[in-house]
């Protein structure tokens, strides 16, 4: 019986998964299985995930027809054996000590969830990529309470949206019911599934995970019809999440409103992007609808942005014209298309 149980759903990733895949066989930690599950793939991820189970008895693969990456790791969790869950991504990697300093953080402290920073490393052409660095200083929580008044922090940092720079315990997922739902982005309320009435969490600042934003970025950049509808219903989920709480301190109120406009500019340089097929009265017509939404309304007061490009948009926001927000957003989708390294340096310091 493992210790920990590394969940990698993997969908045509033939360039990817064999570094995936060796920087968890190098981990200095080697209490673990490896549940790759091909998700279907028509390339030749499933042959090489094959070929790794083969030279490993640590690894084991599951073939499924293609159902997306939610549906492939609850398959896995339900077949795991490990104490602790950690789910991969199989075109990211890892530095060789992230297991065992997780399990060492979670075993010492008897936690539900066991937190690091990550890394983002965003690709701007075949060799050169911009490294950013997201993660808090070390705590143990000592309480529930404890935790949820410093949530702001850590969803300010990044540190509580994607699954894989975290230590679960597995039997805390399975009483409470806890899976991926079957939807896009389903990061999110997997997580907010996880920590809404967690008890014991804690941080690492130290960073082990890199997250790969070479193909991210080319899937970011294709036009997602009902992403602000998404963002709406995400929006709704975290304020529920605080009203669940019941933490409502100015610095809680201000990252919810802060983390909404932000999110509101992704959906403007989304309709505003050549993948979107309205016309440009279309694609006006919606950006009025976000710009007159009341979450915006309430929002803007509130945010304090970080950097003078999102007070400048914000500025904009506020006056309401839709034209002028559109063609901004015009040009944030060209220098995310044309410019990936000053696309990636902004975002990272907004």
């Amino acid at each position: 019986m493992p210790e920990i149980s590394v969940i990698m759903p993997a969908y045509r990733v033939e360039g990817y998964i064999g570094r995936a895949v060796q920087s968890l066989l190098a981990q200095t930690f080697s209490d673990f299985e490896l549940i790759i599950v091909d998700d279907g793939s028509p390339d030749g991820t499933g042959r090489l995930a094959d070929d790794i189970a083969a030279q490993d008895a640590r690894v084991r693969v599951i073939h499924q027809a293609n159902a997306g990456a939610p549906i492939a790791r609850n398959r896995a969790m339900a077949q795991a054996r490990g104490r602790y869950f950690f789910f991969m991504d199989a075109d990211d990697w890892a530095e060789p000590d992230m297991l065992e300093a997780l399990y060492a953080l979670a075993e010492k402290n008897g936690l539900d969830a066991a937190v690091a920073g990550f890394y983002i490393d965003t690709y701007y052409d075949e060799t050169h990529f911009e490294r950013q660095k997201l993660s808090v200083p070390d705590e143990v929580f000592p309480s529930q309470r404890a935790f949820r008044e410093a949530a702001w922090r850590l969803f300010d940092k990044n540190q509580l949206y994607p699954p894989w720079n975290k230590l679960f315990r597995a039997d805390y997922l399975r009483r409470n019911g806890i899976e991926f739902p079957d939807t896009f982005w389903d990061d999110l309320p997997f997580n907010l599934a996880v920590f809404r009435d967690i008890e014991r969490v804690g941080v690492t600042e130290r960073a082990f995970y890199h997250f790969i934003r070479a193909r991210a970025e080319s899937e970011g950049a294709r036009y997602r019809e009902a992403m602000y509808e998404k963002r709406e219903e995400e929006h709704r989920w975290m304020k529920e999440l605080y009203a669940h709480w019941g933490i409502d301190d100015a610095d809680s109120r201000e990252m919810l409103a802060r983390r909404y406009a932000e999110r509101v500019v992704g959906c403007v340089e989304n309709v505003a992007s050549p993948g979107c097929r309205l016309t440009w009265p279309e694609k006006r017509a919606k950006v009025q609808q976000m710009l007159d939404s009341p979450a915006l309304a309430q929002a803007l007061p509130v945010a304090r942005p970080r950097s003078l490009t999102m007070k400048l948009l914000f500025s904009s926001f506020r006056t309401r014209r839709a034209s002028l927000v559109l063609l901004e957003g015009r040009f944030i989708s060209f220098v995310r298309r044309h410019d990936r390294r000053t696309f990636a340096r902004l975002r990272a310091r907004r």
